[in-house]
């Protein structure tokens, strides 16, 4: 009885501080978004208003509407970025895929040598690569194919839409190596019946990959297309290099609400002049920045959330636990 009650007393002392711990964790990372809330909820009279903590004291969306106006060109440049994205995702799918399914069904000649080449591409990192990207792309030439028939010319493809699903297709994309190496992991793991059932009903090496092994992949290509998607949707680093002028909606955010006096200027300047606000200040920058990017996160959120328990369960088949 004595120690039945101890054990009792001992579960509810672990479950206390257990559920102050992940209490304390979750305050910790969502507090930077509590305190953003009675910002861009707030009306622009009430920026700056010392008295105005958790609660405005008159609400408004005008943060909201300046941001989409002036960074989302009214939702036109998310939806470029959205469609840029989507293409750029499906190709790195089917080009990890198949790189991943050789690698993990297939054995050939140094074909462990190919793996460790991988995992090396894995941790280098990009900056090691982008003179000699960048110098490629500017002067593009194959086996002296396009100079022949441009007048003895390379082609010049920076800042071309195009270069970027090049570097997709070549397997050079936003993080593709680690696609390549969740695909080899999870095509690694299937049981080799199937490949002989398939192999017994006549299907050859590209039949069974598309017809055995990819429609079974469901989970990695859930992780793939949800990491390549919010990758591809938040980098600056690539577009920046070799499309810097692309509708992309990170680059575009990043260069309108730039904390340079000169931008902040024009910003306010636009916003008095679009909102008929009497007076506008920093506050109103600031709040109009963080509208901006609790919108720009938003699609990642419903993506992340419709995504959840596929990422587990491919994240638990394909061997990547902490």
């Amino acid at each position: 009885m004595l120690d039945a009650a101890q054990r009792r007393i001992k579960g509810a002392i672990f479950k206390f501080f257990f559920l102050t711990l992940v209490i304390g964790l979750c305050f910790a990372i969502l507090y930077p978004l509590l305190k953003i809330l009675p910002v861009v909820t707030s009306d622009f009279s009430d920026l700056g208003n010392p008295d105005v903590i958790w609660i405005p004291v008159k609400t408004s969306l005008m943060s909201f509407r300046a941001a989409i106006s002036l960074g989302f060109g009214n939702g036109r440049t998310m939806l470029l970025t959205a469609v840029y994205c989507a293409a750029i995702t499906f190709i790195q799918i089917m080009i990890s895929a198949f790189a991943g399914y050789s690698l993990g069904r297939v054995k050939f000649l140094f074909s462990s040598v190919v793996m460790v080449l991988v995992i090396v591409t894995i941790v280098t990192p990009p900056q090691a690569l982008l003179i000699s990207q960048y110098l490629r792309f500017k002067q593009f030439d194959v086996l002296g194919i396009v100079s022949l028939l441009n007048n003895g010319k390379p082609m010049d493809l920076i800042n071309k839409p195009y270069v970027l699903y090049v570097l997709a297709l070549t397997g050079f994309g936003v993080k593709q190596s680690i696609f390549v190496f969740i695909f080899r992991q999870f095509f690694s793991s299937l049981p080799m019946e199937l490949e002989e059932a398939a192999l017994i009903d006549g299907c050859g090496f590209y039949k069974t990959f598309f017809k055995i092994a990819l429609p079974n992949a469901v989970p990695a290509i859930t992780t793939v297309a949800s990491l390549a998607f919010v990758w591809n949707y938040g980098d600056t680093y690539y577009t920046g290099y070799f499309h810097p002028d692309g509708p992309y909606i990170a680059n575009t955010l990043t260069r309108i609400f730039a904390d340079n006096q000169d931008n902040i200027s024009k910003v306010l300047n636009v916003i008095q002049r679009r909102y008929m606000v009497p007076s506008v200040s920093n506050f109103v920058f600031d709040a109009t920045k963080h509208a901006a990017a609790l919108i720009y996160l938003s699609p990642l959120l419903a993506m992340y959330f419709a995504a959840q328990k596929k990422l587990v369960e491919s994240f638990e088949r394909s061997g990547i636990v902490g």
